[in-house]
């Protein structure tokens, strides 16, 4: 829920009337306070599927935001976790958040890089990749482009890995909710220019499935048993691991 801390209902208005990049540079000094950010349980959830897969050298929080996504790296990397984001305010907030809540004094060191998802600078450094929440921002057709620059960062066996939720359904509120939202959108960026990217419904796991598959990937679904199962006896959530081949 947002909190009195959070942004008000003008600047959440103000941020998706504005490109992708500038949104969350308005959005960054509040965002922490919003339900966008990701939930420490799931942090918590992916860190502990991770570790017997592991260990890992240096890891990389693809679309990092304010910097979330490191509280999975940290215990799991023995050298280097990298927060990567296009925002240029979103990075100034997790380098502000991360100097005062996890003070690094050793390995692993923490760095911080603006860069496009879709661009990545980096060639085979890195043995783990993840994120979380921000794949909303891709279009279906970005996909095979992120998944090559992801697999081109990645060095030869590593893993990108990211939660995925059960799939949702149609008698649900949150259904309706999430169905409404991207109608919404696709609305707003046919009738306004920049578009701001957002999308709840895009990427369901058999065209995601696919497309790692094409750009490289062996992959698996690893139950995130901390959030139960559903009455058929699937999880209700599951972390999908892509190995680089």
């Amino acid at each position: 829920m947002f909190t009195s801390q959070g942004p008000t209902l003008r600047e959440l208005a103000t941020q998706a009337l504005s490109s992708v990049e500038q949104g969350y540079d308005l959005l960054a000094p509040k965002f922490d306070a919003t339900p966008f950010r990701t939930p420490e349980p799931w942090l918590h959830a992916v860190t502990k599927a991770l570790r017997p897969l592991g260990p890992f050298d240096d890891g990389l929080d693809l679309c990092t935001g304010t910097g979330a996504g490191l509280r999975t790296l940290l215990p799991l990397c023995r050298r280097r976790v990298t927060g990567v984001d296009f925002s240029a305010g979103m990075l100034e907030v997790a380098r502000t958040v991360a100097a005062r809540t996890h003070p690094v004094t050793g390995p692993p060191a923490v760095d911080w890089v603006r860069a496009d998802a879709m661009a990545l600078p980096f060639r085979e450094g890195y043995d783990l990749a993840v994120s979380f929440g921000a794949f909303g921002h891709f279009l279906p057709d970005d996909r095979p482009r992120l998944f090559a620059r992801v697999r081109q960062s990645l060095r030869p066996g590593g893993v990108l890995a990211f939660p995925l939720a059960a799939p949702l359904s149609a008698s649900t509120s949150a259904w309706w909710a999430a169905s409404g939202f991207d109608a919404a959108m696709r609305l707003r960026n046919a009738l306004r220019r920049p578009p701001f990217v957002m999308y709840y419904r895009t990427w369901p796991y058999s065209a995601v499935r696919g497309d790692l598959l094409r750009a490289g990937f062996a992959e698996r679904l690893v139950p995130l048993d901390d959030f139960g199962h559903r009455p058929d006896g699937t999880p209700r959530a599951a972390l999908l691991v892509a190995r680089k081949l």
